[in-house]
């Protein structure tokens, strides 16, 4: 499990003094956190929008649903993140579904309050941007990914996805089911099991159920450049 840190404000809030104290207490003072246990949904795809919400601790699967209960799964979010920024700013609708990977804790900020703030301070509307613009160019890396790299590129794409995105640590846990990696990495569940066995037989990487601890990283970040 990720831990959140001591102020959940050090993330919520960008260094600098992008917000004026007025604003931040405005943030404080029209926000609640709400702690969610594992497989709870946070939100459902379909339902009208209407907080900002911002992960303080564990972590939160994002995913399209589809026909068939199949769905896409479009990332991980860990703490220090905001969740569902995207539809806010859409048309007013979630477009994905949301549920907790682990426990976790959402900070809740009313819209309207958190937009006003936005429209007064443009130093913090243009940070908000970059965020976005960084976690979608991530997405598009990883649904590229998806469709043009052959398997074992496909699957050291997740690992370094959770090795350096989500835990920071060349040893962690898988925290979602090995079928959630395989729509994860664009592939089925056989074919992500066989792959990651063949990692395991050339020693690249250690499997213990869901405890994995990269040998060679550099191996692993090679692969994923060849794809």
């Amino acid at each position: 499990m990720i831990t959140n840190k001591p102020n959940i404000f050090d993330t919520l809030l960008p260094e600098g003094d992008i917000l004026t104290d007025q604003q931040v207490e405005i943030i404080k003072s029209n926000g609640k956190v709400i702690s969610f246990q594992k497989k709870d949904v946070i939100f459902r795809q379909g339902t009208i929008t209407s907080h900002v919400m911002f992960l303080e601790s564990g972590l939160v699967k994002l995913f399209r649903e589809g026909r068939n209960e199949r769905s896409l799964i479009i990332k991980i979010a860990k703490p220090g993140e905001f969740i569902g920024l995207v539809s806010m700013y859409g048309n007013e609708i979630y477009h994905y579904s949301a549920t907790a990977v682990e426990d976790a804790k959402v900070f809740f900020i009313d819209f309207k309050i958190f937009n006003s703030i936005l429209l007064e301070n443009g130093n913090y509307a243009i940070y908000l941007l970059k965020e976005i613009a960084n976690d979608n160019l991530g997405i598009f890396d990883r649904i590229i990914s998806q469709y043009h790299k052959q398997l074992p590129g496909k699957i050291a794409d997740i690992i370094l996805y959770f090795s350096t995105h989500i835990y920071n640590s060349e040893t962690f846990e898988f925290p979602i089911t090995r079928n959630e990696l395989a729509e994860l990495a664009g592939t089925t569940k056989e074919s992500f099991i066989r792959t990651l066995a063949e990692f395991k037989n050339d020693k690249i990487i250690e499997i213990q159920g869901k405890l994995i601890k990269i040998n060679s990283i550099d191996i692993i970040k090679t692969l994923s450049r060849l794809g």
